[in-house]
């Protein structure tokens, strides 16, 4: 900042001289140097304190949120999915590897349990190419690309999560990805936009945003993560503790081996009525035709979304 022609400095804007106090350089320079000295903001130290772990929440809460915000996202379709689900072309490569290892050694069971994992990897294969046509799908709703008020939301790494992102980006729609920061180091997926990815602390929180702005949950095949991300929403629907949304399970044959619905309802665990809660279809047109059809009958934002693009 530029100095007035008036100004004139204070008594503390310098140390004590060292005419008066020899020592007074060093002591200052002590205490600047003391974490206590730190601004509050700029203290790493006190900030990943225990009893500042609320402070943290908030920040990791309220960054994302004023970004979607000034880029007006008001409602999201949420999919989750495997990252270990690659697309055709790199399992289909991995595969004729395994191949030629087999064929010069065919009575090594390691190499042939290899082999069949692999083959199974290129069927889980077509999962990548639907989800990445669900996002076309969402990504070509609304009034084009710069219309954010339906947008893909993933969890930002690879495999489903790259797919659902990657068919938004090719039809130029925005799409967020909410990663999460992890002991092992963790890359984006490269579809995600700039100004949309976020990195968070607390899966509570990532979670938090998951539904703040959901306004349809797909879940294609995947592990410990997507079944924890399904149950919860399952719960906080059946819990009346969020507003009802369609919720699409991808994939029949998978998801019917993965859980017996039946074996819970038969045992009392739950009612017959919360099959109701979700839906299983085959594929990426299947659950966004349904997504649709759930809220035309409701006649909700999203589906005035979808009708001024279709006018568009």
């Amino acid at each position: 900042m530029q100095k007035s022609k008036n100004y004139h400095e204070l008594p503390w804007e310098h140390p004590k001289p060292k005419s008066e106090d020899p020592k007074a350089e060093a002591l200052v320079k002590k205490i600047m140097n003391s974490p206590s000295y730190r601004l509050a903001e700029e203290d790493p130290d006190f900030l990943k304190m225990d009893e500042t772990r609320g402070i943290r929440l908030e920040l990791d809460y309220f960054k994302p949120e004023l970004k979607l915000r000034e880029l007006d996202v008001e409602h999201t379709i949420v999919v989750f999915g495997s990252a270990r689900i690659k697309e055709r072309k790199t399992t289909l490569a991995e595969l004729e590897k395994i191949q030629k290892k087999v064929a010069a050694h065919p009575d090594d069971k390691t190499l042939l349990k290899a082999l069949r994992r692999a083959e199974r990897k290129v069927e889980m294969s077509a999962y990548y190419e639907d989800a990445r046509h669900f996002g076309q799908l969402v990504g070509q709703a609304g009034r084009g690309p710069e219309d954010n008020r339906v947008i893909v939301m993933t969890g930002g790494g690879p495999g489903i999560m790259e797919a659902a992102n990657r068919g938004a980006h090719d039809v130029g729609a925005k799409t967020v990805g909410l990663n999460i920061h992890l002991p092992h180091e963790q890359f984006p997926n490269p579809y995600i936009t700039p100004e949309l990815c976020f990195q968070f602390h607390y899966f509570a929180i990532r979670k938090l945003h998951f539904m703040l702005r959901a306004q349809a949950l797909v879940a294609y095949p995947g592990g410990f993560g997507t079944l924890d991300e399904l149950f919860e929403v399952l719960t906080l629907i059946q819990t009346r503790k969020n507003p009802a949304i369609p919720v699409v399970l991808v994939g029949a044959e998978y998801w019917n081996r993965l859980i017996d619905f039946d074996l819970l309802i038969e045992e009392g665990t739950i009612d017959e009525a919360d099959m109701d809660i979700f839906k299983i279809v085959e594929n990426a047109q299947e659950a966004f035709d349904h997504i649709i059809q759930w809220h035309t009958k409701r006649k909700t934002d999203l589906y005035r979304v979808y009708k001024e693009g279709m006018e568009k």
